[in-house]
């Protein structure tokens, strides 16, 4: 099992996990219970409740980067292209645009 935290404007959004049965999201419960802080994505409304899926939520893979800047990161961070969690946990930090990112 491998886990990620998940930022939006800096603070503790949630927690991204990924097991044996594929992926997990829930929200934090200090974010959860602040009425004045967004869900992070219209597909992933804040909720008590755990996502689940068997493959990355679109949302997440969403922030990771493309053509030529994949390949790059790939290559630099010796990382499998089609690793996507361990690409989301390794890049997004460093260059996401917009207000959501997932650190390791």
């Amino acid at each position: 099992m491998r886990k990620g935290t998940v930022y939006c404007c800096g603070e503790k959004a949630g927690e991204l996990v990924r097991d044996d049965e594929g992926y997990l999201f829930r929200y934090d419960p200090l974010y959860f219970a602040d009425s004045s802080k967004p869900g992070i994505a219209a597909t992933l409304p804040k909720t008590r409740r755990e996502y689940r899926s068997k493959v990355l939520f679109p949302f997440f893979f969403g922030l990771l980067a493309e053509g030529a800047q994949k390949e790059r990161q790939c290559r630099e961070l010796h990382i499998d292209e089609n690793d996507h969690f361990t690409r989301l946990l390794e890049t997004s930090a460093c260059g996401a645009i917009g207000a959501v990112y997932v650190a390791p």
